[in-house]
């Protein structure tokens, strides 16, 4: 078999493969052209989740007749303007994306240079069908109809227009968010799916184009190291969701989606959040060009650092230096469906002719038939008398404390705390979770975690996988106050416990904490792995729902939390308290 040279059209096809995998591909690319040339607004209408038409249009530089015609040629680019590859500081560089396009689909591109007139060409999968004059304002509009029209072989894989669409929107709302001085606008099949303006901050754009409860319940970033700059926006822990879909990072303004960087938050987030929910967060990363590859793929999504090992562990510490500023802040938003339950229960009128006595006394049970009423008639007991009895001690404000002050227990594991503005409800043994794996975290920073001693060594039978991980992190086990030894194959002896959970159940910890190093990645850091087997010893040490506390000691708490970050919600990403605020208890009752 003799080798032979493709032709131009079938090598165009073949570029596109990869360029151009979908409709939300085609866009990006699109949108990515409408950024690097200056535009200030940017607007797109897709029709069928994009297969049957994508149209882009912009304000910015445009193209004269002769740029046009070089713009669809394979890679010819703007974008590049000396050899330095690794250089390139704009969005699209390798020259691929529009002659790629317009061998795959029917391609219309119009354009008009300030001061000029406007010029079309239209290329329909390859070959140009016509060229002339255009009216448009300044900028360009690029059209693009029946994409793989003409490839039944790629169509055919394209998924329903519901899930096109939901990927192109994806593609421009994570460009949007890196761009936060253009505005954008998206229409699909008529119906407006995104509209932001242009000169927004970069804190209102992620929470215009996620969620807009983001703003206050989000910390902002703002890092530097060894020349690497980290920004963006983290939601709180408890602002979390049950998927991964509002997480968004950026290189160097570049959407990426890189399993380095989303592993580095998932580690920021460890024991805040629960093992299926995921935090809220887009962080911004620039860094110099000579550190990071960006060509990588051609689809220009996934990226490559020099240094991967600082690059991870910068986004895990300014990712926890953000949350720990948080102290204790928790998401604040009462369900409606729990406050709808609040509700008065529905009392009897009392009958018209009943006495203010009858009124307010309990029903009695009926009187036997030969038993009649003794009391005179005359005689009238005496109306309940509602006075308020003089407090032995000044009852304390809570008005220099953002928890409140401890008014009460209910059901031995909520405390109940009234503050200036409004009613604070805290689950005790989540609240005291948090703040023992907290100290002992002090602990560790300060040398390690005190441990005391059993009086009698107790022996935890387990199975013998989980006597050897247990044994093989044994010294990492005693930095934390637990100290055990093998005790034969299938059950290792304890002989001390951290001091700071006071005693427990050293074998309920042990098998807790033999499950917890099963789980464990190897590519976690021994950090990492502290934190993990730190969280498993706070929740033993912890105040367990059902005790009874004391007045002192609930306000002791509260104050601990008060001053401990991360404190607004525990171990599991659970809130450990909640606010209704005063303008709530009013609805509650009808005031409002």
């Amino acid at each position: 078999m003799s080798i032979r040279r493709l032709p131009e059209h079938l090598v165009n096809r073949i570029a596109a493969g990869e360029v151009v995998e979908r409709p939300a591909s085609a866009l990006k690319e699109l949108v990515e052209n409408a950024i690097d040339a200056g535009a200030s607004r940017i607007a797109v209408r897709i029709a069928a989740g994009g297969t049957d038409s994508i149209e882009v249009t912009d304000d910015g530089c445009g193209m004269t007749p002769a740029e046009m015609t070089l713009a669809l040629e394979r890679h010819a680019t703007s974008k590049l303007p000396d050899d330095a590859i690794e250089s390139v500081e704009t969005l699209g560089f390798r020259g691929e994306a529009l002659p790629s396009i317009a061998s795959v689909a029917r391609l219309t591109l119009e354009s008009r240079v300030r001061g000029a007139d406007g010029w079309s060409r239209i290329v329909d999968n390859g070959a140009l069908e016509s060229e002339g004059p255009a009216a448009l304002p300044p900028g360009t509009r690029v059209r693009v109809e029946q994409l793989f029209g003409r490839v039944p072989a790629r169509r055919k894989f394209l998924r329903t227009a519901r899930s096109e669409y939901a990927a192109c929107l994806d593609a421009v709302r994570r460009l949007a968010m890196a761009r936060p001085d253009i505005g954008f606008s998206l229409e699909h099949d008529g119906r407006r799916g995104l509209s932001v303006q242009p000169g927004e901050t970069r804190p209102q754009r992620v929470a215009a184009l996620t969620d807009r409860a983001l703003a206050e319940n989000s910390v902002a970033i703002d890092f530097e190291r060894e020349g690497l700059i980290l920004g963006g926006v983290a939601g709180l822990p408890t602002f979390n969701r049950g998927i991964a879909d509002h997480q968004y990072l950026f290189v160097n303004g570049r959407p990426v989606k890189d399993r380095l960087l989303t592993g580095a938050v998932r580690g920021a987030y460890a024991e805040m959040l629960a093992r299926d929910r995921h935090p809220v967060v887009a962080l911004f990363l620039d860094v110099p060009p000579d550190v990071v590859d960006v060509n990588v793929h051609p689809a220009k999504t996934e990226v490559r650092f020099r240094d991967p090992q600082l690059v991870r562990g910068m986004i895990v510490s300014g990712l926890r230096r953000a949350l720990d500023a948080a102290g204790h802040r928790a998401v604040q938003r009462p369900d409606d469906a729990a406050l709808g339950m609040w509700q008065r229960e529905s009392v009897a009128p009392p009958p018209p002719d009943a006495t203010l006595w009858d009124r307010d006394r309990p029903p009695a049970a009926p009187a036997p038939a030969h038993v009649g009423d003794r009391r005179p008639s005359f005689i009238a007991p005496p109306l309940p008398q509602a006075r308020a009895e003089v407090a032995a001690e000044p009852v304390p404000q809570g008005v220099q404390y953002p928890l409140g002050v401890a008014r009460g227990q209910v059901s031995k594991t909520y405390i109940v705390a009234e503050a200036e503005d409004g009613l604070v409800i805290v689950d005790q043994h989540a609240a005291h979770e948090r703040l023992v794996l907290e100290r002992m975290r002090r602990a560790m920073g300060d040398g390690g975690v005190s441990s005391q001693r059993l009086l009698m060594p107790e022996v935890v039978e387990l199975d013998e996988t989980a006597c050897d991980r247990l044994e093989e992190r044994a010294g990492e086990l005693a930095a934390f106050g637990l100290e055990l030894d093998r005790f034969g194959p299938r059950a290792v002896i304890v002989r001390a416990v951290p001091a700071v959970l006071g005693g427990g159940d050293p074998s309920g910890l042990v098998a807790d904490l033999a499950d917890e190093l099963a789980g464990f990645d190897e590519a976690l850091s021994l950090k990492e792995r502290i934190d993990h087997v730190a969280a498993t010893m706070a929740c033993h040490g912890s105040v367990r729902a059902g005790r009874v506390l004391s007045v002192a000691e609930m306000n002791a708490l509260l104050r601990e939390m008060e001053v401990t970050p991360h404190s607004g919600q525990c171990n599991h990403g659970r809130p450990t308290w909640v606010k209704l605020a005063h303008g709530d208890i009013e609805k509650l009752f009808g005031r409002k």
